[in-house]
């Protein structure tokens, strides 16, 4: 399976050691420029900035063609949507909720850290308790209820 991952499921995923999930997975994971840019900042974790300066083989770094505007979306979501859609990915990798709504309109199938996490999970390749419990001593931006859901929907 072809995806395109967003910013904040890779740094979330990295951040927490999960990030060896995504080929096991997904088939390949290509990340736009201009998320690995993001991911390259200085504010972002030292382990992140150190995972996309020198990507794994699984993760490709690519530019789309074209960049059509779409409006509320910053670059990375924006180039992450339009990149999926000149690629035809099966599936986007992204947690912004804006994001998230405008790659549905534009017919992507869309997954969520939490979503990855699930699936992972259900392929024996972690705890989801336990990736909850982690994720709950973050900063990523995900309501209680959220994580709550994910672990009533895989009864943990």
């Amino acid at each position: 399976m072809l995806v395109v991952a967003d910013s904040s499921p890779l740094n979330v995923l990295v951040s927490l050691s999960y990030v060896e999930i995504l080929p096991k997975l997904f088939d390949a994971v290509v990340v736009p420029t201009q998320v690995a840019g993001e991911l390259s900042h200085p504010r972002t974790p030292n382990v992140v900035r150190s995972f996309i300066a020198s990507p794994p083989p699984w993760l490709q770094i690519r530019a789309p063609q074209a960049n059509r505007p779409i409006p509320f979306l910053d670059a990375g979501e924006e180039a992450a949507i339009n990149l999926a859609l000149e690629i035809k990915a099966e599936l986007l990798l992204i947690d912004d909720i804006d994001g998230r709504k405008a790659a549905i309109q534009r017919q992507l199938s869309v997954i969520g850290t939490i979503g990855i996490l699930e699936r992972a999970a259900r392929r024996g390749l972690l705890d989801l308790r336990q990736a909850v419990e982690r994720i709950r001593g973050t900063n990523f931006r995900v309501s209680d209820e959220i994580l709550d859901q994910a672990l009533r929907r895989n009864r943990q």
